[in-house]
This record gives C-alpha cells, sequence and structure tokens, in this order.
C-alpha cells in the first residue's frame, strides 16, 4: 500500500476513529472499512487496525490526566485482567484460518454495531442504586466482564470499547468522562498485548499501520475532550447504522 491517496484516507479515517473511539468507543468500526477500501484482506485488516490502535493509549493518557487522578490502584486492579483477555483473543485470531474469519466477520461487525445501539439501556441501570455496585454479585460481574469484553477486543475489537463504557458504568464508575477515561485504559492495555503477538506472528502491513496510528493519536487527543461536553446520542446512531451496513456488504460479499 503505497498509493498516496490511500495514505490520506487512512490517516483521516484513523484521525477520526481515534476521535470518537476515545470519545465513545467506536474506533475499529471507522478504521476497519478504511483498510478494506485500500485493498487489505480480512484478517490482514483486522491486524494491522490493531497493531494502529496502540497509538490511542498515549493520546487518549495525556487527554484525560484529570479524570486519572486517583485512578492508578484500580488500573493496576484492572489492566492485567484486559491484557489477559486481550491476549487469549489474539491467539484465538492468529488460530482461525482466514476464510473462516471472513465469514465470521460481519457478524462480530453487527455485534459491535447493536452493542452501539444498546448502551443506553444498558447504561440505564447506572443511574439507580450505584454505590456498593462493586461488592457481591456486582463484584464479580465487572472482572468477568472485563476478561470477556476483552477477549472479544484482542479477537476483533469493533464494539469492544462501547461493550467496555457500559460495564464500566453498571458496575464501578456512574460518571460518563471518568469511566471513559478508564475504559480507553483498559482497551489499550489489549491493544498492546495484542499489538505485540500480531508484530511477532501476523499479517501486519506495516506501510499502512503509520499513516493510520498518526491519525489515531491524534483523533485521541481530541476523543476525551468531546466525551466531556457533547451528547452522543447521534453520533451512536449514525455510526451503529454505518456498521449495520457494513456487514450486511461483508455478509453479502465477504473480503478474503
Amino acid at each position: 500500500m503505497t498509493d498516496s491517496a490511500d495514505i490520506v484516507l487512512l490517516a483521516a479515517a484513523g484521525l477520526v476513529a481515534g476521535l470518537v473511539g476515545s470519545a465513545g468507543g467506536i474506533t475499529s468500526l471507522l478504521s476497519y472499512p478504511a483498510l478494506l477500501a485500500v485493498g487489505l484482506p480480512a484478517l490482514s485488516a483486522n491486524v494491522t487496525n490493531l497493531v494502529a490502535g496502540v497509538a490511542c493509549w498515549p493520546g487518549a493518557a495525556l487527554a484525560s490526566q484529570s479524570e486519572l487522578v486517583g485512578q492508578g490502584r484500580w488500573l493496576r486492579r484492572r489492566v492485567p485482567m484486559a491484557a489477559l483477555g486481550g491476549a487469549t483473543g489474539s491467539v484465538l485470531l492468529l488460530s482461525t484460518p482466514p476464510g473462516t474469519f471472513a465469514r465470521v466477520v460481519p457478524f462480530l461487525v453487527a455485534a459491535g454495531s447493536l452493542a452501539l445501539l444498546v448502551q443506553p439501556w444498558l447504561v440505564g441501570g447506572a443511574s439507580r442504586n450505584q454505590r456498593g455496585r462493586t461488592s457481591g454479585a456486582w463484584g464479580a460481574v465487572l472482572p468477568m466482564g472485563l476478561i470477556a469484553v476483552s477477549v472479544y477486543g484482542g479477537y476483533f475489537g469493533a464494539g469492544s470499547g462501547v461493550m467496555t463504557l457500559a460495564l464500566l458504568l453498571i458496575t464501578a464508575e456512574p460518571h460518563m468522562a471518568t469511566a471513559n477515561a478508564l475504559k480507553n485504559m483498559l482497551i489499550g492495555a489489549l491493544t498492546l498485548v495484542s499489538a505485540l503477538l500480531f508484530a511477532a506472528l501476523g499479517p501486519v502491513d506495516w506501510a499502512a499501520v503509520l499513516p493510520l496510528g498518526l491519525g489515531m493519536f491524534v483523533g485521541s487527543t481530541l476523543g476525551p475532550r468531546l466525551a466531556r461536553r457533547l451528547p452522543a446520542a447521534l453520533l451512536r446512531w449514525l455510526v451503529a447504522l454505518i456498521g449495520i451496513g457494513l456487514a450486511v456488504q461483508l455478509w453479502i460479499n465477504p473480503s478474503e
């Protein structure tokens, strides 16, 4: 991938993906189609997308310092869970034949899109009886849910940020901006572990990683600022509908 138009497309897609992903969690639903558009096959596009996504972690951390104050102890407990889940998902991905993965992709994209649509219903419960949800039965929901979502994130990733955000809002942190900042750190941890595995063993297109990752870094420095100010309803519905449309297209014409 050396065409200048492809480079511009990936940088622009990365910018938008990093911005909205760090503001809510829909990065892959925007960056993955861009990689398909420049000609990458399904498995290579997914692996390349996850490697480029590492750039969102430092950008989001820089922009979320105020929300992350005092969260060090919590993150030290939860980040290893996200990393373990991401590593497990990545190993599963590398063990999946490319043709099989191409057939599964439409359903994964659809699942991520539907997660966006049900987010308000999931988060609605977070406004009721937030205190005490980190103990008892709720205390088990967070680690189990985090590992499960992280496995999915390491395998494909589309919608995993939204799922993680909803999980945190319901079980651990009622404030959107803080939950979003914590989500970005957890997603960053699983993405880093996955990227290390893919860099060594996966079909990474490094020519695509650079422009996409650069765009993601810039966008991720802006996303947390948007999360503090803007309502997400319109963006959530728009991206979800785009994702469902992509799922239908990939189901009709699988990318090999």
